[in-house]
């Protein structure tokens, strides 16, 4: 894979943050996942790429949320218990000053937020995704992103979900349909192959 032009490209990191270390997901361990992300925020801020932030949150009231307001199969408490720092980012992960956070209240970063606004500001046609959970945030926001017409490149090493059942399900059944799926090491390369140059 050679042909990431770092400059129109974005690494989005979804919900990198205090709750998803509070629980196991799988089928890589929360710290595996974000030892991963800054293998890929290293080597895409090196190359002259955006790196976004995406993480959860709430007002104090949580009336903002969906969580427990709509009707599912799946019962969910309408004020989940949560912690201090739930929404903060995990250690190591740390935006510099000129790095987007999108703070998303769904599971798709683009709904009610100014993604969409901040990657075309920047030129970005192509983004790269990794985090936490696969099957929900970083699936949620790549269909929006398909629908944006961005070009997709995923990295299922730098993800995980509640269960390996539904990471699966999304890496070999979904991603293939939006986009570019990459082992690690090969998106990596392709960054760092391409040192940025001012156009």
């Amino acid at each position: 894979m050679t042909d990431i032009d770092p400059l129109r490209t974005a690494l989005i990191l979804i919900d990198l943050q205090g709750a998803n270390a509070d629980h196991p997901v799988h089928p890589h361990p929360a710290g595996d996942v974000v030892e991963r992300c800054l293998r890929l925020i290293d080597a895409t801020r090196n190359a002259g790429g955006l790196v976004v932030h995406v993480r959860t949150s709430f007002l104090p009231d949580e009336g903002d949320s969906l969580g427990g307001k709509l009707l599912t199969d799946v019962e969910r408490p309408a004020r989940p218990v949560r912690r201090p720092g739930w929404d903060h980012f995990l250690p190591g992960v740390d935006p510099l000053p000129t790095e987007p956070v999108i703070v998303k209240r769904s599971w798709n970063a683009f709904h009610g937020s100014d993604l969409d606004l901040q990657l075309r500001r920047r030129g970005i046609t192509t983004v790269i995704m990794a985090g936490i959970s696969t099957g929900f945030g970083v699936e949620g926001t790549a269909r929006a992103a398909y629908d944006h017409a961005y070009n997709i490149v995923f990295v299922p090493e730098a993800m995980s979900a509640y269960t390996a059942e539904q990471h699966h399900h999304s890496v070999r059944a979904v991603f293939p349909q939006l986009g570019r799926v990459r082992g690690l090491d090969e998106v990596v390369e392709a960054l760092t192959a391409q040192p940025a140059t001012v156009p």
